[in-house]
Protein backbone atom coordinates (compact mmCIF):
# COMPACT_ATOMS: atom_id res chain seq x y z
CA UNK A 1 0.00 0.00 0.00
CA UNK A 2 2.79 2.47 0.76
CA UNK A 3 5.25 3.51 -1.88
CA UNK A 4 9.00 3.12 -1.43
CA UNK A 5 10.52 6.54 -1.85
CA UNK A 6 14.09 5.68 -0.95
CA UNK A 7 16.52 7.55 -3.17
CA UNK A 8 18.21 4.31 -4.24
CA UNK A 9 15.02 3.32 -6.07
CA UNK A 10 14.12 6.67 -7.58
CA UNK A 11 14.39 6.92 -11.36
CA UNK A 12 17.13 9.15 -12.75
CA UNK A 13 15.47 12.45 -13.65
CA UNK A 14 17.92 14.96 -15.09
CA UNK A 15 17.50 18.67 -15.81
CA UNK A 16 16.01 18.08 -19.29
CA UNK A 17 13.53 15.55 -17.88
CA UNK A 18 12.54 18.13 -15.26
CA UNK A 19 11.88 20.74 -17.96
CA UNK A 20 9.76 18.21 -19.86
CA UNK A 21 7.78 17.42 -16.70
CA UNK A 22 7.19 21.10 -15.94
CA UNK A 23 5.85 21.76 -19.46
CA UNK A 24 3.68 18.62 -19.59
CA UNK A 25 2.11 19.45 -16.22
CA UNK A 26 1.02 22.81 -17.63
CA UNK A 27 -0.26 21.32 -20.91
CA UNK A 28 -0.22 17.57 -21.58
CA UNK A 29 -1.81 18.25 -24.98
CA UNK A 30 1.18 20.19 -26.29
CA UNK A 31 2.50 18.89 -29.58
CA UNK A 32 5.74 16.97 -29.51
CA UNK A 33 7.31 19.57 -31.81
CA UNK A 34 6.39 22.44 -29.48
CA UNK A 35 7.53 20.53 -26.40
CA UNK A 36 10.85 19.57 -27.99
CA UNK A 37 11.44 23.20 -28.96
CA UNK A 38 10.70 24.43 -25.41
CA UNK A 39 13.12 21.97 -23.82
CA UNK A 40 15.80 22.40 -26.52
CA UNK A 41 15.74 18.86 -27.93
CA UNK A 42 14.87 17.35 -31.27
CA UNK A 43 11.59 15.43 -31.39
CA UNK A 44 12.92 11.86 -31.29
CA UNK A 45 15.05 12.25 -28.12
CA UNK A 46 12.21 14.20 -26.51
CA UNK A 47 9.72 11.42 -27.31
CA UNK A 48 12.13 8.76 -26.00
CA UNK A 49 12.47 10.68 -22.72
CA UNK A 50 8.68 10.91 -22.36
CA UNK A 51 8.36 7.16 -23.00
CA UNK A 52 11.08 6.43 -20.42
CA UNK A 53 9.43 8.71 -17.85
CA UNK A 54 6.15 6.87 -18.40
CA UNK A 55 7.79 3.43 -18.20
CA UNK A 56 9.53 4.40 -14.95
CA UNK A 57 6.27 5.65 -13.43
CA UNK A 58 7.37 9.29 -13.20
CA UNK A 59 4.54 10.23 -15.58
CA UNK A 60 1.53 8.29 -14.32
CA UNK A 61 -1.10 9.48 -16.79
CA UNK A 62 -2.38 12.26 -19.01
CA UNK A 63 -5.76 13.77 -18.23
CA UNK A 64 -8.15 16.61 -19.01
CA UNK A 65 -8.72 18.90 -16.04
CA UNK A 66 -12.40 19.66 -15.48
CA UNK A 67 -14.05 22.48 -13.56
CA UNK A 68 -16.11 20.73 -10.87
CA UNK A 69 -18.62 23.60 -10.68
CA UNK A 70 -19.32 23.40 -14.41
CA UNK A 71 -20.37 19.75 -14.07
CA UNK A 72 -22.53 20.29 -11.01
CA UNK A 73 -20.03 19.45 -8.27
CA UNK A 74 -20.11 22.67 -6.31
CA UNK A 75 -19.30 21.47 -2.78
CA UNK A 76 -15.83 20.45 -1.59
CA UNK A 77 -15.55 18.89 1.85
CA UNK A 78 -12.40 18.02 3.78
CA UNK A 79 -13.18 15.07 6.00
CA UNK A 80 -10.98 14.20 8.99
CA UNK A 81 -11.32 10.69 10.33
CA UNK A 82 -10.18 9.20 13.62
CA UNK A 83 -10.12 5.41 13.69
CA UNK A 84 -10.94 3.17 16.67
CA UNK A 85 -9.02 0.30 15.16
CA UNK A 86 -5.50 0.53 13.72
CA UNK A 87 -5.12 -3.05 12.55
CA UNK A 88 -4.04 -4.00 9.04
CA UNK A 89 -7.40 -5.71 8.41
CA UNK A 90 -9.30 -2.56 9.37
CA UNK A 91 -7.03 -0.36 7.25
CA UNK A 92 -7.42 -2.67 4.24
CA UNK A 93 -11.22 -2.63 4.59
CA UNK A 94 -11.29 1.14 5.11
CA UNK A 95 -8.98 1.87 2.17
CA UNK A 96 -10.96 -0.42 -0.14
CA UNK A 97 -14.33 1.05 0.88
CA UNK A 98 -13.25 4.68 0.64
CA UNK A 99 -11.28 4.17 -2.58
CA UNK A 100 -14.43 2.76 -4.20
CA UNK A 101 -16.41 5.95 -3.43
CA UNK A 102 -16.21 8.17 -6.51
CA UNK A 103 -16.79 11.35 -4.48
CA UNK A 104 -13.44 10.86 -2.73
CA UNK A 105 -10.81 12.70 -4.73
CA UNK A 106 -7.93 12.25 -2.27
CA UNK A 107 -7.32 9.92 0.67
CA UNK A 108 -4.33 10.39 2.97
CA UNK A 109 -3.14 8.60 6.09
CA UNK A 110 -2.04 11.35 8.44
CA UNK A 111 0.29 11.98 11.36
CA UNK A 112 -1.05 14.09 14.20
CA UNK A 113 -4.47 14.40 15.78
CA UNK A 114 -6.42 12.73 12.94
CA UNK A 115 -5.74 9.42 11.26
CA UNK A 116 -7.07 10.02 7.74
CA UNK A 117 -7.97 13.02 5.60
CA UNK A 118 -10.27 12.91 2.58
CA UNK A 119 -11.08 15.52 -0.03
CA UNK A 120 -14.63 14.88 -1.15
CA UNK A 121 -16.42 16.63 -4.02
CA UNK A 122 -20.21 16.47 -4.31
CA UNK A 123 -23.08 18.46 -5.81
CA UNK A 124 -24.55 19.85 -2.59
CA UNK A 125 -25.29 19.22 1.08
CA UNK A 126 -27.89 16.55 0.27
CA UNK A 127 -25.31 14.64 -1.77
CA UNK A 128 -22.76 15.02 1.03
CA UNK A 129 -25.25 13.67 3.57
CA UNK A 130 -25.78 10.57 1.40
CA UNK A 131 -22.00 10.16 1.08
CA UNK A 132 -21.55 10.58 4.85
CA UNK A 133 -24.11 7.87 5.59
CA UNK A 134 -22.34 5.45 3.21
CA UNK A 135 -18.97 6.32 4.78
CA UNK A 136 -20.01 5.67 8.37
CA UNK A 137 -21.76 2.44 7.35
CA UNK A 138 -18.68 1.12 5.51
CA UNK A 139 -16.37 0.52 8.50
CA UNK A 140 -16.40 1.40 12.20
CA UNK A 141 -15.01 4.91 12.83
CA UNK A 142 -14.27 6.77 16.07
CA UNK A 143 -14.87 10.31 14.82
CA UNK A 144 -15.66 12.06 11.53
CA UNK A 145 -15.24 15.82 11.18
CA UNK A 146 -16.37 17.62 8.03
CA UNK A 147 -15.03 21.00 6.96
CA UNK A 148 -16.82 22.69 4.08
CA UNK A 149 -14.84 24.80 1.63
CA UNK A 150 -16.43 28.18 0.99
CA UNK A 151 -14.15 29.20 -1.87
CA UNK A 152 -11.32 27.62 -3.84
CA UNK A 153 -8.60 30.25 -3.98
CA UNK A 154 -5.84 28.14 -5.52
CA UNK A 155 -5.91 24.69 -7.02
CA UNK A 156 -3.13 22.99 -8.91
CA UNK A 157 -2.37 19.54 -10.16
CA UNK A 158 1.18 20.51 -11.17
CA UNK A 159 3.92 19.60 -8.73
CA UNK A 160 6.80 22.05 -8.44
CA UNK A 161 9.67 20.33 -10.21
CA UNK A 162 12.77 21.18 -8.16
CA UNK A 163 15.99 21.92 -9.97
CA UNK A 164 18.88 19.57 -9.45
CA UNK A 165 21.31 20.86 -6.81
CA UNK A 166 23.93 21.53 -9.49
CA UNK A 167 21.48 23.68 -11.50
CA UNK A 168 21.20 26.31 -8.79
CA UNK A 169 24.92 27.07 -8.59
CA UNK A 170 26.76 29.59 -10.69
CA UNK A 171 29.54 28.10 -12.81
CA UNK A 172 33.02 28.54 -11.32
CA UNK A 173 34.84 31.68 -12.45
CA UNK A 174 38.00 31.21 -14.42
CA UNK A 175 41.00 33.45 -14.46
CA UNK A 176 41.58 36.55 -12.45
Amino acid sequence: MSEDTSSSRLPKVDAVDRRILAVLQRDAGITLAALAKQVHLSQTPCWKRIQRLEAEGVITGRVALVSPEKIGLGLTVFVSIEARDHSKDWLDAFAAAVSAMPEVMDLYRMAGDVDYMLRVVVADMTAYDAFYKRLIAAVPLKNVTSRFAMERIKSSTAYPVPALPSEGRAPPRRGG
